[in-house]
């Protein structure tokens, strides 16, 4: 029986939340320049969106480039930019034929315009689009993120649009980019490393974590099922027992 034999349709995560990480370390273990590591990394996305279309799953959401990403070589940001104007315009008939909705959060006004143009053409295609949607955190951060909520909190409790009284977590949510995406209830990261790195911190409280040492460029469709059963084996309690959950 292959992986996705035995997945559980009924038992899906509704949003899985991805850190594609080691692309410049899969470049260099090959002998190449870490631009041909995101390069195939882009492939890895492509079959993971797949993937994801094939199981019916409704969120994915994919650590594209963070706001600490500014601060690498220009060299690198430069052939990063490049390289997703490219994905994004050939993937677009792709992602109309699988039914695939485009979502971007984060600072996309540091993004340079030929990327900012791109991307808006690609949103508007992909708008009418009901099955899988695909989010880029693009020049993103969760504390850049929870700071611009906190702003815009201060701002309407100045204009008395908003009364600090009723201020709670569904109402914090509904100033975070992800406002209208649910809360990631799988978050993966490749390459090795075990930590959050700024991202989705709000939204990730409850979220499985499972990490593991592949490289994104050698992620793919079998590692991302293999991903999705090992969190249907898991519990999730949310602070309640296991006997409460049994009784649930």
């Amino acid at each position: 029986m292959s992986l996705i034999e035995k997945i559980d349709r009924t038992k899906l995560p509704q949003h899985v939340a991805v850190i594609m990480d080691g692309n410049g370390r899969w470049a260099m273990s090959h002998g190449l320049d870490r631009s041909e590591g995101h390069k195939e990394g882009v492939v890895s996305v492509r079959s993971v969106v797949e993937a994801a279309v094939a199981i019916g799953l409704n969120y994915l959401t994919v650590y594209t480039f963070s706001t600490e990403n500014w601060n690498r070589p220009e060299e690198e940001i430069n052939a990063l930019m490049s390289i997703m104007v490219a994905a994004i315009h050939r993937e677009t008939p792709d992602l109309m034929k699988n039914n695939v909705r485009l979502m971007v959060i984060g600072d996309v006004m540091r993004l340079p315009g030929d990327v900012r143009h791109t991307l808006s053409e690609c949103l508007e295609k992909t708008s009418v689009n009901t099955g899988t949607t695909l989010v880029l955190a693009l020049s993103y951060s969760s504390r850049w993120e929870i700071v611009q909520a906190a702003k815009r909190i201060a701002e309407n409790v100045q204009e008395k649009k908003t009364d600090p009284e009723d201020l709670d977590e569904m109402l914090f949510s509904s100033f975070l980019t992800t406002r209208d995406i649910p809360d990631p209830d799988l978050l993966i990261r490749t390459g090795g490393e075990k930590r959050i790195s700024n991202f989705l911190l709000w939204q990730l409280s409850y979220a499985e974590l499972h990490f593991t040492d592949v490289y994104w460029p050698d992620f793919r469709e079998h590692e991302f099922y293999a991903a999705i059963l090992s969190y249907q084996q898991r519990e999730r309690r949310f602070g309640k027992t296991s006997e409460q959950i049994i009784k649930s």
